[in-house]
């Protein structure tokens, strides 16, 4: 659920398609930059309810699936 989520922002934030997303997709194969990874961490703490995400460090944060599991360890 998680996943399918972050890929449908992707999806519109990057003009790509969601089902092209995988665990394995880095955000330089989607051509996302750091302010592009920002935007989506925005859109995340609204759509999961959660807040100060941005202010975490993001740094060794490279695939979504990357990104799937800092969510998921905010959200236990």
């Amino acid at each position: 659920m998680i996943f399918e989520k972050i890929a449908a922002l992707l999806a519109e934030q990057l003009g790509v398609e969601a089902d092209s997303i995988t665990m394995d997709t880095s955000f330089e194969e989607l051509g996302a930059d750091s302010v592009d990874v920002v935007d989506l961490t925005m859109a995340v703490e609204e759509t999961f309810h959660l807040e100060d995400l941005a202010d975490e460090n993001l740094s060794g944060i490279t695939t979504v699936g990357d990104f799937v599991r800092f969510l998921q360890s905010k959200l236990d």
